[in-house]
């Protein structure tokens, strides 16, 4: 079963990554997914060849499509002309699940709002990304992963230390759009289910302002409990547990960075310090117990700092290797596509362009039933048109009769 999706047939009419990313961990888990673009112009995002200074076009490989389209079909449809009808409606018929993040407006003006699908497919379900809800005064605000999850969301205020002269930025392109993505793909997985148990079928509408405050949530709740706004991060912070040397970030003799979050100070203390040759400070009487560690806690991270900063990152892999205690190196991107437990699971997957040259892919997190997953690639634009209506009866001289009208590419 480490396909569950198969057999689900999903209508995409979305471009960007938000919405697509939920089509992508869809496909992943074996689901069919048919997308439609703007008849010319094709998914916007296919224009797009520098991110954040990364040159993203270049090649028939492009990440910024492949990541969030892997696995889908693409069918060039001009929703916009009246020719184009038949070709939706069909497709509506044939699937379970409707998926978009076109703004209110612009789905009224092309004929898909819930409505509008629901009188083809009343079973079917319908599903909206936005960037601020469904609701309220901003629902017809367009919106992107960095405006509504980061800046709106607190994570950009979160990550920003008081005092600062710049806001902190998103950490990778997409990000949240990635997150709202699987957060999308589970809201759908959830009501198939209900549908399946109750008959009954759903309409799902998940923000990425929603999935912004989802992440901050222990600070939001925080700032509502105190009824007030919480403080900005101080530039003097180094601990993620207030009063705990063993959390915190600690700088190598070569410039990298590894990271403790060993929770349990008194817990960790004796191994930590043998791992990092130090026997002395087990038996030293400024942090004889937890309470004195908390105490002197500015104290011992000064020491850690000095210790860790004599020597390099391969000294302190091999050091702490087999500790109980919880860390991690700081990665970059290469170390990350490189994890051994990432690519252990199957996690890095491997998929093939359309020269056929063998590419990498991260994988969506959930694995099933302790299995690989089969990934294909992004396809081409309006590349299964013909393929698509074909199955849905269109001959060829439907076929020919929608392209000279303009109707589908």
């Amino acid at each position: 079963m480490h396909r569950p999706m198969e057999g689900v047939r999903i209508l995409e009419v979305a471009q960007f990554t938000f919405v697509p990313a939920a089509g992508a961990v869809l496909a992943d888990w074996g689901a069919s997914i048919v997308k439609i673009e703007h008849a010319e112009k094709g998914d916007a995002q296919r224009g797009l060849v520098r991110v954040l200074g990364y040159d993203a076009g270049g090649s028939s490989f492009s990440p910024i499509m492949e990541g969030p389209n892997r696995g889908k079909r693409s069918v060039g449809l001009a929703l916009e002309r009246p020719e184009a009808r038949p070709v939706l409606e069909e497709l509506v018929r044939n699937s379970d699940v409707f998926l978009t993040n076109f703004l209110p407006t612009a789905r009224g003006k092309l004929g898909i709002t819930l409505e509008d699908i629901r009188a083809i497919n009343p079973d079917i379900i319908y599903v909206s990304g936005s960037g601020f809800g469904t609701e309220g005064p901003d629902a017809e605000k367009g919106g992107y992963d960095s405006t509504a999850f980061w800046a709106r969301g607190g994570s950009a205020f979160g990550t920003t230390p008081a005092g600062a002269d710049r806001v902190s930025f998103m950490p990778a392109g997409a990000y949240g759009d990635n997150i709202g993505g699987m957060t999308i793909a589970g809201g759908i997985a959830a009501a198939l289910y209900g549908r399946a148990m109750t008959g009954e079928t759903s309409e799902l509408d998940v923000s990425l302002l929603a999935v912004g405050a989802w992440a901050t949530q222990f600070t939001v709740n925080m700032a509502l409990m105190k009824g007030e706004a919480l403080p900005a991060q101080s530039t003097t912070r180094r601990s993620a547990a207030a009063g705990n040397p063993l959390t915190g970030a600690y700088q190598t003799a070569d410039g990298r960075w590894i990271q403790l979050s060993m929770l349990q100070a008194g817990r960790y203390w004796p191994e930590f310090c043998r791992a990092i040759g130090h026997d002395e400070l087990v038996d030293d009487d400024r942090f004889a117990t937890d309470a004195l560690i908390t105490q002197n806690y500015a104290e011992a991270m000064e020491i850690f700092a000095q210790i860790i900063a004599a020597h390099p990152l391969a000294h302190w892999r091999a050091a702490l290797k087999d500790v109980r205690g919880q860390w991690a190196v700081i990665q970059d991107s290469w170390e990350i596509g490189n994890d051994e437990a990432l690519i252990a699971n199957g996690r890095i997957t491997e998929v093939l362009d359309a020269e056929g040259n063998p590419r990498k892919l991260v994988a969506n997190p959930v694995k099933f039933d302790n299995a690989g997953v089969d990934v294909t690639r992004a396809p081409s634009f309006a590349e299964h048109t013909d393929e698509v209506l074909r199955e849905l009866g269109f001959d060829d001289d439907r076929l020919i009769a929608l392209k000279i009208a303009g109707a589908v590419t």
